[in-house]
């Protein structure tokens, strides 16, 4: 998987189409990741006591990191990810489009 927590990814497949948003969290078996204010559902949550309170709760669920794609701040848009290798051997994330290295 090459988006990472952390990216600013945009959604191009689904109902949040269009949408930007950092990658709260990612999944490796399932190949899905949560992103911040993207695929938002209603969760009702029964009171277990005073220390945790009941109600209704609006949260982020995972989609599937094929219908998201790194999004490019320089361009302002999508792009893939590919792969560099450095002098010192180390692999490096690149951005395709502008061929900017990533961290």
């Amino acid at each position: 998987m090459r988006v990472k927590k952390g990216d600013t990814v945009i959604v191009i497949a689904g109902k949040d189409k269009g949408k930007t948003g950092k990658v709260l969290k990612t999944d490796s078996k399932t190949s899905r990741v949560v992103v911040e204010g993207v695929n938002i559902a209603t969760k009702h949550k029964k009171a277990r006591g005073p220390q945790n309170p009941g109600g209704i709760f609006k949260m982020e669920l995972p989609i599937h990191v094929s219908n998201v794609m790194y999004y490019d701040s320089k361009n302002k848009k999508g792009s893939r990810l590919g792969y560099k290798i450095n002098d010192d051997g180390k692999k490096l994330r690149v951005v395709k489009t502008s061929g900017e290295v990533i961290e």
